[in-house]
């Protein structure tokens, strides 16, 4: 892709249906659409309300968007510095292979190394390979022996209430 067609800026809240929309494309790339339950209002308030700290940077080539990333600051305890999580990245099925994944992931990388980040994680689905060879040729390490462990829902409510 020639650099020069794509743009990278940080999402406002003027964007919120631009990012909900791309938050519902992941989710049917990944199978998960059942499990999306966000809406305009929630995406505003948690993403760009008062309290949010999580950010969203937009990909456009040519002025059409093509790209989101999703991330926040985490803490490591082990290195004693902050880090940064990348949520989501996500670039829609006809504009793949033209470097537009790998220019969102290197600005998102800029960002942690400019803010001193010890880090920058992320996950990955087991069966999406080719995101898998992507990140590996980025140099990125896939953490095999780590288990991602997530409460939800009822769960999360039932755990909240336990003494």
């Amino acid at each position: 892709m020639n650099t020069q067609t794509l743009s990278i800026r940080q999402a406002t809240r003027a964007d919120v249906p631009l990012v909900l929309s791309f938050v519902r494309d992941l989710a049917e790339y990944e199978k998960l659409s059942h499990l999306v339950v966000a809406t305009e209002q929630v995406i505003a308030e948690e993403l760009f309300g008062p309290k949010s700290h999580t950010e969203v940077l937009l990909g456009y080539s040519d002025a059409q968007p093509v790209a989101f990333a999703v991330y926040f600051h985490n803490f490591s305890t082990f290195l004693g510095k902050k880090g940064l999580y990348l949520e989501d990245l996500y670039v829609r099925p006809a504009h793949r292979r033209r470097g537009i994944g790998r220019a969102m992931l290197l600005r998102v990388a800029r960002i942690a190394a400019e803010r001193n980040c010890g880090r920058l994680e992320w996950s990955v689905l087991d069966w999406n390979e080719p995101a898998i060879f992507f990140y590996e040729t980025l140099g990125a390490t896939i953490l095999h022996e780590w288990k991602l462990v997530r409460v939800t829902g009822d769960a999360l409510e039932k755990l909240a209430k336990m003494k």
